[in-house]
């Protein structure tokens, strides 16, 4: 197992109780921000708050679990053939979209950014009300996968999530508008600069992976789960 495997399937998190049986992984996806306008490509990155009981202070991206409500929201456009076969291939029809959709409702809800198409306003309801109500539709044809990880079972919190990548020149506008407060700090940040913040193992080697994937579209896609015991790395 490379060192970079390890790191990232490194337990981060409150410690699951001793005796209690391990915690079945809720599904979540984050989404990769890629801004190309500058001297050198940047990525979005948000801190945070050190009163988190999960990955409390570290710098991340904006991302969070799916809920029922992205199963439901209409959208500009759909995931491309190649991005939604991916998907189809591992999960349940329609979770695949949901994920996606909640990386975009995560980023705008965490960072202020809609991944979004300008479309008439709408009514809408719980999480998506805002969103849609101001004229925008989630564009999930700019989206594109990265990575998927499964939270290690000695963690008391666990995740199932996949890491999704799309270029900031898709967003409506660079400019961010007020968000849930969830993140203490938001910039956008070099790679290389990137890579020195106070990071979660897992996103480190995702950032990674990224850097790697945007030299390479044809890269494979790691999937870092666990067997019987070790971790291990397969391929989407």
């Amino acid at each position: 197992m490379s060192d970079a495997l390890a790191d990232a399937t490194k337990p981060q998190g409150p410690p699951r109780t001793p005796g209690q049986r391990a915690v079945r992984p809720r599904n979540a996806a984050t989404m990769i921000l890629v801004r190309r306008d500058g001297p050198q490509p940047c990525v979005l990155m948000g801190r945070r708050n050190s009163r988190h009981t999960f990955m409390p202070g570290l710098w991340v991206f904006p991302g969070g679990r799916v809920d029922r409500a992205d199963y439901r929201v209409p959208t500009a456009s759909d995931l491309r053939p190649e991005v939604q076969a991916v998907f189809d291939a591992h999960m349940r029809p329609g979770l695949g979209r949901a994920l996606a959709l909640a990386a975009v409702r995560e980023t705008w809800e965490e960072a202020g950014l809609l991944m979004a198409r300008a479309a008439p306003p709408r009514p809408g309801a719980g999480p998506w009300r805002d969103f849609l109500g101001q004229g925008a539709q989630a564009d999930l044809e700019a989206i594109d996968i990265v990575a998927r990880a499964i939270t290690p079972p000695a963690v008391g919190k666990r995740f199932d999530t996949w890491f999704l990548i799309a270029e900031a020149d898709r967003l409506i506008s660079l400019e961010r508008q007020a968000d849930c407060g969830e993140l203490d700090e938001i910039a956008w940040v070099g790679f290389d600069e990137a890579l020195d913040l106070k990071l979660p193992n897992v996103t480190r080697f995702v950032l990674s992976e990224a850097v790697a994937r945007l030299a390479d579209p044809d890269r494979p896609r790691p999937f870092l789960k666990f067997g019987a015991s070790d971790p291990r790395r397969a391929i989407l």
